[in-house]
């Protein structure tokens, strides 16, 4: 991403987890905002304008749910040795800001991202890393949870690029959401199903049913990294993780839900000037955009189909 922040990817694919690593060069500002109402996140608070770190040594996106915050030890063990982190009187202290979704229920609930798969996703960043689809993180995702797993599409891991002269935005996102991925003219790409594999629409049975979501809580998230080489403090990289959102909104219906871990976080590596409602308004956009790439570059795994399958793509 940027030329500057490297991306890896580790994964199972036979149980059907992994987990992702972004590592911003020094000096990078970082910010996050949780907006979904089932979180699991490490090093978040960090992140605030009020807080004393600027920005996180390495993000990482994990699958395996809470027991995948562990896996974000491999990401310090990586930095110490590198000699990366946080000056302290003690020495650095690596500081790694993480997050997961829930996928322990369409591969094997036995096998999560560990430290050891983390540390080899750090070894495998690259600034090339082009990938998507069901790929690291996105190996376990999933959309359109609203029935159940069983009836839900295919997830994934989806990137969007901008670029005008010097400036450069890079979004990437793992969609693993209760609701439906929809293009802007509201047709759904890859949501719940019903008995004919047909799209049934998240927002509509929400409203016509009653209790089934219960078996549903806690296990869906959308994650988003905004890469930009755009230079802003925190409160500046804050405003942009709230459009994050607007974005994770515009493509995911319904979105921010109770049982969705919602968490946009911003790396901004300062390199070039650039005009602060521009990068909120592709901040926006372009979430959408990598929500939307994820699912249409994932394939059918673990029972459930693709998007492309059921759009005939």
């Amino acid at each position: 991403m940027l030329d500057t922040i490297k991306v890896g990817h580790a994964d199972d694919a036979e149980a059907l987890t992994g987990c992702t690593v972004f590592l911003p060069p020094a000096g990078t500002v970082g910010a996050c905002e949780v907006r979904g109402g089932a979180p699991g996140t490490r090093e978040t608070d960090l992140l605030k304008p009020t807080f004393t770190v600027e920005g996180p040594n390495a993000v990482l996106l994990s699958g395996g749910s809470a027991f995948g915050l562990g896996a974000a030890n491999g990401v310090v063990r990586y930095l110490e040795e590198n000699g990366i982190g946080f000056p302290t009187p003690a020495g650095i202290v690596p500081i790694v800001s993480a997050a997961v979704i829930y996928d322990l229920d369409l591969g094997s609930s036995e096998v999560r991202p560990d430290p050891e798969m983390a540390y080899d996703a750090c070894l495998q960043a690259s600034v090339d890393e082009q990938r998507q689809g069901s790929v690291g993180v996105g190996m376990g995702a999933s959309v359109g949870n609203v029935a159940g797993r069983g009836r839900s599409t295919r997830g994934g891991f989806g990137f969007y690029r901008f670029q005008a002269d010097e400036f450069k935005i890079e979004i990437a996102a793992v969609v693993n959401s209760f609701g439906d991925v929809v293009d802007d003219a509201g047709r759904v790409l890859a949501g719940v199903r019903n008995e004919r594999d047909e799209y049934a629409g998240a927002e509509k049975l929400v409203c016509q049913s009653t209790g089934f979501a219960t078996a549903c809580q806690g296990t869906n998230t959308t994650l988003v990294v905004i890469a930009t080489n755009a230079r802003m403090d925190c409160a500046s990289a804050s405003r942009v993780a709230l459009q994050g959102h607007n974005g994770i909104a515009r493509a995911t219906r319904p979105s921010h839900t109770r049982y969705d871990g919602d968490t946009v976080f911003v790396l901004a590596t300062g390199e070039v000037e650039a005009a602060q409602d521009a990068v909120e308004v592709l901040a926006a956009m372009g979430t959408a955009e990598a929500v939307r790439s994820g699912v249409l570059h994932a394939e059918p795994g673990g029972g459930l189909p693709c998007a492309r399958d059921i759009l005939g793509l």
